[in-house]
């Protein structure tokens, strides 16, 4: 499967009811994220492949990065292990742009890195 194949949807389509998996790094998730988002990095995915399909719970699994990149990386995997997958296509910078909401456990406000 090319990228160009791969399903995406738009950030600002992303149900607020939906499940996201969020593939960046701890510093990129700390510094801010879409609440509820389940946080994976990439490099771990398939040694926690497991936690994806439970908390999934047959949903579409919504992967995100900081812009695309990572993200059609884990779907074109998840999709091939037969989870029902799709892109976020922008990432995180286009959830952001779209004026979905960000949260952190800092005191400072919710960026994207």
């Amino acid at each position: 499967m090319h990228f160009s194949q791969l399903p995406a949807v738009d950030a600002a389509a992303v149900p607020s009811d939906g499940f996201l998996l969020d593939v960046r790094e701890d510093d990129e998730w700390g510094a801010g994220h879409a609440e509820g988002a389940v946080h994976i990095p990439m490099g771990r995915i398939t040694e926690r492949f497991g936690e994806v399909t439970e908390a999934a719970d047959g949903r579409t699994v919504h992967v995100v990065c900081r812009a695309g990149g990572r993200s059609a990386q884990v779907a074109q995997y998840l999709i091939a292990q037969g989870v029902d997958a799709v892109n976020v296509g922008g990432g995180m910078l286009a959830w952001d742009a779209a004026g979905r909401p960000l949260v952190n456990d800092n005191q400072v406000p919710a960026v994207v890195l």
